[in-house]
């Protein structure tokens, strides 16, 4: 019985996606057989079902122009990957709980500004977008997500987080880009899970919240396009960034603790108005790309020379008027950008630089 129903499901999926012109007249929804050791995973074709022996595991129907979905999706018990990105759905179907074995759910770029709360009964979803869509809020039903890995909520109207995100103990990655946030809960900082990514750019953060700094397992931050005029001294207490993007921001000096990241590979902090870097700086050994161009930079401390696997240095647009010294004893640097600074390097410095296998743009 169950079988049948899930036929009679993706009948009416076909034909919806054919009066949408999302399919030919007459053709038949695209199926793909997949292997029953393999996973679903994200489904490569834009319009098609994916079945795992006699069940439907996989439906993805991307920018279909789809304003609403049969209400017979509820039909489809053993979906694990629901993917509906880029289309203008304006609302989900009751029944979405019954889809106790979704793991993956896809709303970007909806026309959404709600959603049920009853997905908070989907006990085994990793991953939930809701992203590029007029939502304000996010149901209380999301932070029952105990299994949830990665939550986009990214390009809504999102204006506050609620401390119920503390909940979520196995998310590793957030993003809450392009939004309109002026804080954050302090819960967030209690989500040990969360180590890949935290996307917090364009917002309107007027600082980093101190509870941030409590995930030092951490690897990734994004913070720019957003309003901070200070970093706290605790930034040093993010031992596991990789990679930390500031720039667009207003900041004027960083404080010393940013030489606590020793495992900091890349440091973004262009568009900013900085007028000096710390001494401290020097301590970021594993740094290879530094970012300073469009700040007000007219040195650089001495200690820049202890970066010893800085590859790649932008320092357009400052207020340079000599080449630093310091960077003559980068010795894996690959790439100096000095451009739009009111200083002139000799061509025989150029040379060299060049023969080290450097190339210096001026």
């Amino acid at each position: 019985m169950t079988a049948a129903r899930e036929a009679q499901a993706l009948d009416e999926w076909a034909a919806l996606l054919r009066e949408r012109g999302a399919l030919p007249a007459g053709a038949p929804l695209p199926i793909r057989k997949i292997a029953a050791s393999e996973s679903v995973g994200p489904l490569p074709d834009d319009v098609g079902a994916y079945v795992r022996g006699d069940a439907v595991v996989g439906l993805s129907a991307r920018r279909c122009g789809l304003e609403s979905v049969p209400a017979s999706m509820a039909e489809l018990t053993s979906l694990e990957t629901l993917d509906l990105d880029g289309n203008p759905l304006a609302f989900l179907p009751d029944g979405i709980d019954r889809l106790q074995a979704l793991r993956t759910l896809s709303l970007y770029g909806s026309a959404l500004t709600s959603v049920p709360a009853a997905i908070g009964a989907l006990e085994r979803l990793e991953y939930l977008s809701l992203g590029r869509a007029p939502i304000t809020s996010v149901p209380d039903g999301v932070w029952a997500l105990r299994s949830l890995r990665t939550l986009i909520v990214a390009e809504t109207r999102l204006s506050s987080v609620p401390e119920g995100i503390g909940r979520l103990t196995q998310l590793e990655t957030l993003d809450l880009g392009h939004n309109e946030l002026a804080a954050l809960p302090d819960a967030l900082g209690s989500i040990s899970s969360l180590g890949s990514f935290l996307y917090l750019s364009h917002n309107r953060l007027t600082h980093v919240p101190p509870a941030l700094t409590r995930l030092s397992a951490l690897r990734y931050l994004n913070v720019t396009h957003n309003r901070l005029t200070t970093l706290p001294e605790a930034i040093g207490d993010m031992k596991g960034l990789v990679e930390l993007r500031l720039y667009g921001n207003q900041l004027r000096a960083v404080p010393d603790a940013i030489g606590g990241l020793a495992a900091l590979q890349e440091l973004h902090l262009s568009d900013n108005g900085l007028e000096r870097l710390p001494g401290a700086i020097g301590h970021l050994r594993s740094l290879t790309h530094l970012d300073l161009r469009n700040n007000a930079l007219a040195a650089l401390p001495a200690e820049v020379r202890e970066l010893e696997s800085l590859a790649f240095l932008d320092l357009r647009a400052n207020r340079l008027t000599a080449v630093p010294a310091a960077v003559e004893a980068l010795p894996r640097l690959r790439k100096l950008d000095l451009r739009w600074n009111k200083l002139e390097a000799p061509r025989a410095w150029r040379e060299e630089m060049a023969r080290r296998g450097c190339a210096v743009y001026v």
